[in-house]
């Protein structure tokens, strides 16, 4: 938690209203997203017991097991997920892409919190290994869906990745409350911070949001007293009737089952087109585009891998797939701490605060230096900033401006004059070709500029060997995935 987010929560406490702690919206937020609100048996780790989803606020689709510990029921359930979620996805592969590019758009998967990201890698795991023939057969539409899932899971690991959004996580990433963290995961509460009732403070709103009668939990897991005194009976009721063979008493049995699950699903699908509607009121930023376009690359290549026939994901990364994977996800983090403190003052201001970056006045500026240290002449302007912020940076540092981004300064000196600091920057780029600079393309004097160490450019991925040549202290080349029929022996959870 930064300073400037610890002030906001003091102040939403103060305000009784949780603060705004980003100007623009950092995320892409579909048109179209398919929402998936689901419930899980309490006690084990994914069985099912039901979920509403849907692309349409006023159309959802419920889908309910009425023995959840039934494997056969577990996907007959998988089975109806797909029917909704592979027809969303490939509403979106129906026009073929041009050469070298991705598809126009990509489907965006919300869920309400980190429980139902959870429950979307375990039921990809558990699904996608799984065959269409065999001792274990299962429909032909579950392998697909399985696979797609643990797509979405594992994109929902990269730091700029908005293919897969916990709408919780999304929205504290925006606002500030008066609450924990811990609490920040409650859906409810935290709406009822950013967006209370009328007559209401944000922390009577989120008090009144831990009553699970009126606010059921948004899952996966639901309220302990739902399950003892609720659900338990359903499932004793539908368990009695067919053993008596009544079926009009097991129909019976099961609609009661599935109104008292609608009453635990439909506040959290409301919560979420609510949580919709209010990440939307924000402008977006202007790098998040090109991160969705890097989504949209990822769902393009997922789905032509699928097309082709490529094997499912495996189970787990080899060496060199790892080591691979975690340098790209730790590139993609320092670009992303960069495009966020460019697109947003607030978030500047935090590097601000740390020494990261600083603001300032240009108060002189040699704008016609020429370094002739080389053998030819390099124009290479000097400007002075006067800034109050605290200057960490030292000489041979290299800046970069958010307002100039084709141009890079070096720190040449860094020196304290009475309660401000004065630093001399040589600029180099972005000025032209000839000696003499572009018009505006040196800081004027009176200009303020912000400059940091932040650098939002391509930074070359390490060198791994291939996966043939994966050496012996790290295992030795991977083995060739070979479908097998223990594939679908692995346990569901």
């Amino acid at each position: 938690m930064t300073v400037l987010t610890s002030l906001a929560r003091a102040l939403a406490i103060e305000a009784g209203r949780a603060q705004p702690i980003r100007t623009v919206c950092h995320t892409h937020l579909s048109d179209r997203p398919l929402v998936l609100v689901p419930l899980q048996l309490a006690g084990e780790a994914c069985a099912p017991l039901a979920a509403v989803v849907g692309d349409d606020r006023d159309k959802p689709r419920t889908l309910v097991l009425h023995e959840p510990r039934n494997r056969t029921q577990r996907f007959d359930f998988a089975a109806d997920l797909a029917d909704v979620m592979l027809g969303y996805i490939d509403s979106y592969t129906t026009a073929e892409p041009a050469p070298e590019t991705p598809y126009p758009d990509a489907p965006q998967l919300l869920v309400p919190n980190g429980g139902g990201v959870t429950f979307i890698r375990l039921l990809g795991r558990s699904t996608r290994f799984r065959q269409a023939t065999g001792e274990y057969a299962v429909k032909s539409s579950v392998p697909p869906l399985g696979r797609w899932l643990s797509f979405y899971s594992e994109r929902s690991e990269a730091p700029a990745s908005a293919l897969l959004l916990s709408m919780t996580a999304a929205l504290a990433d925006h606002w500030a409350t008066g609450q924990s963290a811990a609490e920040d995961a409650n859906l409810a509460a935290l709406l009822g911070w950013i967006d209370p009732p009328e007559g209401m403070t944000g922390a009577e709103a989120a008090r009144a949001a831990e009553d699970p009668v009126r606010c059921p939990p948004a899952g996966p897991a639901t309220d302990p007293s739902f399950d003892n005194e609720v659900l338990a009976a359903r499932i004793a009721a539908i368990r009695a009737a067919r053993a008596s063979g009544d079926g009009a008493a097991l129909h019976r049995a099961q609609l009661a089952m599935e109104a008292a699950l609608q009453t635990q699903l439909e506040p959290t699908w409301d919560l979420m087109w609510r949580a919709v509607d209010t990440l939307r009121a924000l402008p977006a930023g202007a790098h998040v585009a090109g991160r969705w376009q890097a989504d949209r690359w990822a769902f393009t290549g997922h789905a032509t891998r699928l097309r082709d026939g490529g094997p499912p994901q495996p189970r787990r990364d080899s060496a060199v797939a790892a080591a691979s994977k975690l340098a790209r996800l730790e590139r993609e983090q320092q670009r992303l701490a960069a495009q966020r403190a460019y697109d947003d003052p607030l978030v500047m201001a935090e590097h601000r605060l740390t020494g990261e970056a600083f603001a300032g006045v240009v108060v002189e500026a040699e704008w016609n230096r020429l370094d002739t240290s080389g053998k030819r002449p390099k124009l290479r302007p000097w400007i002075t900033v006067e800034t109050s912020d605290e200057v960490i940076a030292e000489p041979g540092t290299q800046l970069m401006s958010p307002d100039r981004s084709s141009q890079e300064a070096r720190v040449i000196a860094v020196t304290p004059v009475d309660q401000l600091t004065r630093v001399v920057l040589e600029l180099s780029g972005g000025m032209g070709r000839s000696l003499t600079p572009a018009p505006g393309s040196v800081p004027a004097v009176g200009e303020m500029l912000i400059y940091t160490t932040l650098k939002d450019e391509f930074q070359k991925p390490p060198g791994f060997p291939s996966l043939e040549d994966t050496p012996w202290t790290h295992g030795g080349p991977p083995p060739v995935y070979v479908p097998a029929d223990e594939d679908a022996t692995e346990d569901w959870s």
